[in-house]
């Protein structure tokens, strides 16, 4: 018998000791079903398939019994040739079985993969901007991956391998101790020394592979951090390639030792099972020889049962690790359930109604905002290095209060630190207030649907995000039916639609991971353009010309004047002179409106702006002999 039916059974020797230890949680069993439901009836016929294939067991031994004691040793060829049909048609309907069982296995699995990935995919879209602040992407990217896929094997290798090979075990052993009770006594006793392997192995490979994965997980997080844009130009600046390599290749050799590590113990493992089914098969030659020269077996018989005992050897060390494999799924499930498991805290109210059209005025009424503790947005595990912060959060913003008119600028400037981009997040619910009300068109943000809120603001970030894809698909992501004349009329609203024509492949043109294909300038009016296709009535300016160069900032600053003709706008300015000419400038520091009013307003006024207008302008002002 091939040992590769052992195969599934041996991957779980693999498997975490911590797993054997996990207790079965009804409540995660019954809501396992519950999310199997909608293919029960494929896998009520995948289960009956598996118990009729591993019914087929036991018939060709019994068939190679009737053909040795009947056919041969009896001297009927007829009968040897009706049993040897019979052999073939019992192997081609076990053949056309396992096809079938394929077939479903794949659908079945194939399904719950979907629909797992596809639940949590929308479920983490909906979670708040603080979920993604502290949630490593590699350890939730994993959730929809390699958790999925280790849930989806409950229903398809470990469902089908303890059915089959309960079933089988049963038949099997049943019909050996039909044939002979004392030769399967004393081969059974053969099994324990296998268990004993398997659970010494085991335990010795699952701290060894939990080593391994750990160290391919640190040589990825290596290679991810070094072979990004970002992570490339910090190393060739510093010119540290040697200690890199060296860095690289410790990691590598600590993988390398625990591979062959593994191999060998694996080696040692294969031995076992190779021996002890030698040792059995052994003793069913040797006592059950003894056995038909005294004619207390027959020929046939024996050889019955040493084919038996070949088919029965693979079941029960798969039976033995079935805790295992059923706790193994269990863990993937409940992984997956504790993302889905997660409340966002940006939740529609029942009876969210969409945002009137045109609606265009912003206010913010004695808005107070804390930031939500970890415990409240994220998960441990979903952290590379989770620390739990004791520490109450402070409180970011103090009773700010201010409005915008349809159409009119409120910028904000003051310190690092001040709240200014806290202040913007709460105008789309990127974040919830914790104090008072924000108002768009009147309406708290709260009582809005919120695609109307979202389709009716739209932000331009100092580093905005673009997508490893054409110009035209980073553009559509704002107007998906967005016809080419209205996405040409936008990027030359956005002053960059003579460099988009001199592209060889024009819209087609990748722009690159984060559009890093593109400068600085270029990427912001790019971003400009996909606010102009997206066309809000509110839009917020997050320092969009801040490290950006004199030209640049002069072409960025023209597609930003295009960009908020007739729109209400939220603008953070870093430097004050691009905001010399807003309705309003509300000046923040410590959270809290400390001034309000136009530019020369703030200027007689005094105090922090003027601090800070005066702190630029002497910055700007050339040094004698500059330039010389």
């Amino acid at each position: 018998m091939s040992m590769s039916g052992m195969g599934p059974a041996f991957r779980t020797l693999r498997t975490d000791r911590s797993v054997a230890q996990q207790r079965l949680d009804r409540s995660t069993v019954r809501r396992v079903l519950r999310f199997a439901r909608p293919h029960r009836r494929l896998i009520a016929l995948f289960l009956v398939l598996t118990v009729v294939d591993a019914g087929l067991v036991v018939v060709n031994p019994l068939l190679i019994q009737r053909i040795i004691d009947d056919g041969i040793l009896g001297g009927d060829p007829t009968l040897i040739t009706l049993l040897a049909l019979a052999m073939v048609a019992t192997t081609l309907v076990s053949g056309v079985l396992m096809v079938l069982m394929g077939l479903l296995s794949s659908r079945i699995g194939e399904g719950l993969i979907f629909d797992l990935r596809t639940q949590v995919f929308a479920h983490v879209q909906r979670q708040s901007l603080a979920f993604f602040t502290r949630t490593q992407t590699g350890a939730l990217v994993s959730r929809l991956n390699n958790d999925v896929i280790g849930a989806q094997r409950a229903f398809t290798s470990t469902l089908s391998g303890t059915v089959s090979n309960a079933i089988a075990v049963v038949v099997v052993g049943i019909t050996m101790f039909a044939l002979s009770w004392q030769v399967t006594l004393l081969c059974l006793a053969t099994f324990p020394f296998l268990f004993l392997a398997s659970r010494v192995v085991g335990a010795t490979l699952s701290g060894l592979t939990r080593q391994q994965m750990d160290g391919n997980a640190d040589l990825g997080n290596a290679m991810t951090e070094r072979f990004n844009v970002g992570g490339a130009t910090l190393l060739k600046l510093f010119g540290r390639r040697e200690d890199e390599d060296a860095l690289f290749a410790r990691k590598a050799a600590n993988v390398r030792d625990l591979g062959i590590r593994i191999a060998f113990v694996t080696r040692l493992f294969t031995t076992a099972m190779m021996t002890v089914p030698a040792l059995a098969t052994a003793l069913v030659y040797g006592v059950g020889g003894h056995l038909a020269l005294r004619d207390q077996l027959t020929i046939g018989t024996l050889g019955a049962l040493a084919t038996l005992l070949l088919r029965l050897l693979g079941p029960l060390q798969g039976l033995s690790n079935v805790r295992i494999d059923v706790m193994t799924a269990l863990v993937s499930f409940e992984r997956v359930f504790e993302v889905l498991d997660l409340p966002s805290t940006i939740q529609e109210r029942p009876g969210a109604r969409p945002l009137p059209a045109g609606s265009a005025s912003l206010e913010f009424d004695g808005v107070g905002f804390t930031y939500p503790r970890a415990d409240e947005v994220s998960l441990a595990s979903l952290e590379t290095v989770a620390r739990t912060d004791g520490r109450v959060n402070e409180q970011v913003l103090h009773d700010v209060t201010f409005s915008a008119a349809p159409g009119e600028m409120v910028a904000l400037v003051g310190p690092s630190g001040a709240g200014k981009t806290t202040v913007t997040h709460l105008v789309a619910r990127l974040y919830d207030v914790t104090e008072g009300v924000v108002r768009v068109g009147g309406h708290d943000v709260r009582d809005l649907t919120l695609q109307s809120l979202e389709d009716a603001v739209g932000y331009v970030t100092q580093d905005a995000h673009m997508f490893h894809d054409t110009v035209r698909a980073n553009l559509a992501y704002a107007k998906p039916d967005a016809e080419d004349t209205l996405v040409w009329a936008a990027l030359d609203a956005a002053r960059i639609g003579d460099l988009v024509r001199s592209l060889p492949d024009g819209l087609d043109t990748v722009v690159g991971d984060r559009g890093y294909r593109l400068s600085g300038g270029e990427r912001q009016r790019l971003a400009i353009a996909r606010l102009l296709l997206k066309a809000p009535p509110i839009v917020v300016l997050d320092e969009a010309t801040a490290h950006l160069d004199s030209e640049s900032e002069t072409a960025v600053q023209r597609a930003l004047d295009a960009a908020l003709a007739g729109r209400t706008s939220l603008v953070i300015a870093h430097r004050l002179s691009t905001v010399r000419h807003a309705d309003r400038i509300l000046v923040l520091d410590g959270g809290r409106v400390v001034q309000s009013g136009t530019h020369a307003e703030l200027l007689a006024e005094g105090g922090l702006y003027a601090d800070l207008y005066r702190t630029q302008f002497l910055d700007d002002t050339p040094k004698a002999g500059a330039g010389v």
